[in-house]
């Protein structure tokens, strides 16, 4: 199929509630959705840069910029989803930008072949089992409040996040009053390896794991993180390929991995990923960015995969939005359904898409670089 091109739409999502972790409060989700426009048909993508480079060096407008500059006049002539990544090899990094072109080429492609999202990607379940993220509160009893709503909503695993100065007392009160949840932390990278003594105090809690507790280029000082303490340690911004993965669990920096398929660069990448950590005995699970439908869906679709052994933090659609721009993804017992139409599965609604719509603009595919 050939890309006409790429229509780049700015969207704001409110959030229900303020989301805190380690590097700031977000009330509102300013993302980025790509529509591409084929001979085929149209397939959708989201960018899941936020609006400052706090999370990584990406931000919106840069990832709008190399979108319009670079990365969607290299797709001139015939393309599908394998070939995207090969194609925009040369230019180095802006993987959020590269992850979301590719996964709307990939949409389209799918949709026009009459496969899901799940199938291409190798899911083996119908539904999966979900976590939630829980942000940082401003007191112990406002984090039991929130903890005991999704307990009672019934997601089966609760993650906190956590940085100095809210961490033990948090994860101790969450575990005391909930003795059987499954729990975890997420650090973003939030302490140094100067920490390690006072992160082996979780270690009494019974966590699935502590999530990327150390700056991301530092995989050497997980690995002498993971002789201290006893809590499985979990890397996430520091996984940013399947190449990198390798090299992590070769130095023993992780006994687990978080894919976030738009840090990776995409949900082909991810799938390595995913390949690379099950033939090592490596578990992992999907994260994620407080995405709208769109991206849950791929999420959802990725976490079907048969190495995704533990719950991931594919949310319901009502954890973070009143309305969604998609149908509502919807808890059923602890489980979100793995879509089964084609592509995606799902596609915005027109009415709530323009609701939250700031700008678009319209990349034509040309000639190629």
């Amino acid at each position: 199929m050939k890309l006409s091109g790429v229509e780049l739409r700015w969207v704001d999502m409110p959030l229900k509630s303020p989301f805190r972790t380690s590097f700031g409060t977000q009330t509102t989700r300013s993302l980025l959705l790509l529509r591409a426009v084929t001979s085929d048909g149209e397939g959708w993508g989201e960018c899941v840069a936020m609006a400052d480079p706090v999370y990584s060096s990406e931000y919106l407008e840069g990832c709008a910029d190399v979108l319009r500059r670079f990365l969607v006049p290299a797709l001139s002539g015939p393309v599908d989803g394998v070939s995207v990544a090969p194609r925009l090899a040369r230019f180095r990094g802006h993987r959020m930008a590269k992850g979301a072109l590719e996964m709307a080429v990939l949409d389209a492609e799918l949709r026009a072949r009459g496969v899901s999202f799940g199938r291409e990607l190798g899911a083996v379940r119908s539904r999966v089992p979900c976590g939630v993220s829980v942000g940082i509160m401003n007191s112990i009893p406002e984090l039991l409040d929130a903890v005991t709503g999704y307990v009672g909503e019934g997601y089966v695993r609760i993650k906190l996040k956590i940085e100095p100065g809210w961490d033990v007392e948090a994860v101790r009160s969450v575990r005391e009053r909930f003795p059987d949840v499954l729990l975890q932390v997420d650090a973003n990278t939030a302490y140094t390896l100067a920490d390690a003594r006072h992160l082996a105090r979780l270690d009494p809690f019974d966590l699935l794991l502590i999530e990327q507790p150390l700056d991301e280029e530092d995989v050497l000082a997980h690995a002498a993180l993971a002789k201290v303490v006893k809590t499985p340690i979990c890397l996430d911004e520091s996984i940013t390929s399947a190449r990198s993965a390798a090299d992590a669990i070769k130095l023993g920096a992780c006994q687990i991995v978080n894919i976030k398929p738009g840090r990776v660069g995409g949900y082909l990448e991810a799938r390595r990923i995913h390949d690379v950590c099950a033939a090592h005995g490596i578990a992992v699970w999907c994260g994620g960015m407080l995405e709208t439908g769109i991206g849950r869906a791929a999420n959802v679709a990725l976490a079907a995969l048969p190495g995704c052994t533990l719950p991931g933090d594919t949310s319901a659609s009502d954890r973070y939005y009143a309305m969604d721009i998609t149908e509502p993804f919807v808890l059923d017992d602890g489980h979100l359904d793995v879509p089964t139409g084609p592509g995606l599965g799902v596609t915005p609604l027109p009415d709530a898409l323009e609701s939250v719509t700031v700008k678009t603009e319209w990349i034509p595919v040309t000639t190629a670089l």
